[in-house]
């Protein structure tokens, strides 16, 4: 078979590469907005067609994400990320926990196994602050809080390739958290204090059965009402759709 010339790489996959480095690195962060295009233009010292089709291609993988009238923001931190979120978009809620609950559970079991004192204090940190997020009463926060704790433990279990797929599936994950906290449950069963403490003292005693068992604990929570909603909250649901004026 002959040699073939090899191409040059081009301009735009320059910018791409570039665009990519400021991604994974977390120079520009996941949901945040990026420079608009005259700031590209200058920093990057090319033309506007090359920084649009460098744009363009980061958007058609899923790292990137137009919004009229606003910018362009960072929907997620590589290209495989933004294909497990596509995936996730097309998934039923209790199929993305189920995937969740196997991850988790694992990294339960080898953050026992594994942590650090180092991962120990930011665990605690984690959970000290889910706790104020929930206190506060603003979902946004606890969410945000609670996928970092997770994140958190993730990290403990000290695999790179788990601690990565944790982080996509989690930014995929939001939407379907916020399906969970917006089942009418119990607050118990909402905040699930005890089951995020459980985790972290079972970590802290190194016990890695004892970890796995309580990471499944509360995530079967969560699936068992994604399975079968409370009746109350089916019945209200049913009244509002058919009109009834009876409150609650």
């Amino acid at each position: 078979m002959p040699l073939r010339s090899t191409a040059r790489t081009s301009l735009v996959d320059l910018v791409i590469e570039q665009m990519e480095r400021l991604i994974a690195e977390g120079e520009w962060e996941v949901g945040t907005k990026i420079p608009a295009e005259p700031v590209l233009v200058e920093q990057l010292d090319v033309g506007r067609n090359t920084v649009r089709e460098a744009v363009r291609a980061l958007v058609h993988t899923g790292m990137l994400e137009p919004r009229q009238g606003d910018g362009t923001y960072v929907r997620a931190n590589s290209d495989f990320g933004a294909a497990v979120q596509r995936r996730l978009r097309r998934a039923e809620n209790l199929e993305a926990y189920e995937v969740r609950a196997c991850l988790e559970r694992d990294a339960a079991r080898y953050a026992a196994e594994r942590r650090t004192d180092e991962d120990l204090a930011a665990l605690r940190g984690a959970l000290a602050e889910r706790g104020r997020a929930w206190e506060s009463g603003d979902v946004a926060a606890f969410i945000d809080a609670d996928m970092r704790f997770h994140r958190t433990v993730a990290a403990a279990a000290h695999n790179s390739v788990l601690a990565e797929l944790y982080e996509h599936l989690s930014d995929a994950l939001r939407g379907t958290l916020q399906a969970v906290l917006g089942i009418p449950l119990p607050e118990a069963v909402r905040h699930q204090l005890d089951e995020h403490t459980a985790i972290v003292d079972a970590i802290e005693a190194q016990d890695a059965d004892a970890a796995e068992r309580a990471a499944l604990a509360h995530l079967t929570e969560a699936m068992n009402a994604l399975r079968e909603p409370p009746a109350k909250g089916r019945d209200r649901a049913r009244t509002t759709s058919h009109g009834d004026d009876t409150h609650a």
